[in-house]
């Protein structure tokens, strides 16, 4: 037995794999430039988008110095959730919350906006490159440029990204066709969008082992013995990069 949603994921996984592999390179270099330089990475996404910066976040295996940019208005728990919408669509939230962010000149910013329309995003980005900051983006490429822009630049995500990462996904984001129903099903863009992510964090951190790094800036499990002490351990030796309570 088969089920669509493998076979879709699959061929997208693998897609990614190929042809955004330079891509993914670029974003490599620059979270390992950043990382031992003891700069800051941030990670940024709106409503379900905002799912791979929880990902990111204080994960066993991940890293550290990605700090989360949680917009409390583009938030799943807000209600009516109708709201996120509103909010990400609101020409200046993107501006503001930018204002209320540590950036620093030489730091990184991953977002992730699977349509690249909405202005929240495309300020966050903008007034990051504006202080030096090194932007990658994870979206759809097809998808974004099919539809206009929400902010009066009339520019989407991936015109304000030093990378882009294409997730390669159908627009509109769901991704399995039903026989007799108009609507595709299940969306691609967590899924793969994790997959990237992840392959970022892993390279960065074999990258730099590889370059003589004894302790990158990685997350031990707390329910491993040790592990709570080798987390402070780390953050101490990392603090100035994290902008998060701890």
């Amino acid at each position: 037995m088969t089920f669509a949603y493998f076979e879709r994921m699959y061929d997208l996984l693998k897609k990614v794999e190929t042809e955004e592999a330079d891509a993914i390179e670029k974003a490599v270099e620059l979270m390992v430039d950043a990382t031992e330089k003891k700069q800051s990475i941030f990670a940024f996404g709106a409503s379900h988008a905002g799912i791979l910066t929880q990902e990111l976040f204080y994960r066993a295996g991940g890293m550290m110095t990605i700090n989360p940019i949680f917009g409390k208005e583009v938030q799943l728990d807000v209600e009516p959730v109708t709201r996120t919408s509103h909010m990400e669509r609101l020409v200046g939230y993107g501006t503001a919350i930018a204002n209320q962010t540590s950036f620093s000149e030489g730091d990184v910013l991953i977002v992730h906006s699977v349509s690249g329309r909405n202005p929240v995003t495309i300020e966050l980005a903008m007034e990051a490159q504006k202080k030096g900051v090194h932007t990658i983006s994870i979206t759809n490429l097809e998808y974004s440029k099919s539809v206009s822009s929400r902010h009066p630049s009339g520019k989407n995500l991936y015109e304000y990204s030093d990378v882009v990462i294409d997730n390669h996904g159908d627009v509109g984001d769901a991704a399995c066709d039903i026989e007799g129903l108009e609507q595709k099903v299940g969306p691609s863009s967590t899924v793969i969008g994790a997959t990237i992510v992840n392959t970022i964090v892993v390279e960065t951190v074999q990258r730099l082992v590889e370059r003589g790094m004894e302790k990158p800036p990685i997350f031990y499990s707390a329910n491993l013995d040790g592990g709570d002490a080798l987390n402070r351990e780390l953050f101490e030796q990392y603090k100035d990069s994290i902008h998060y309570r701890f």
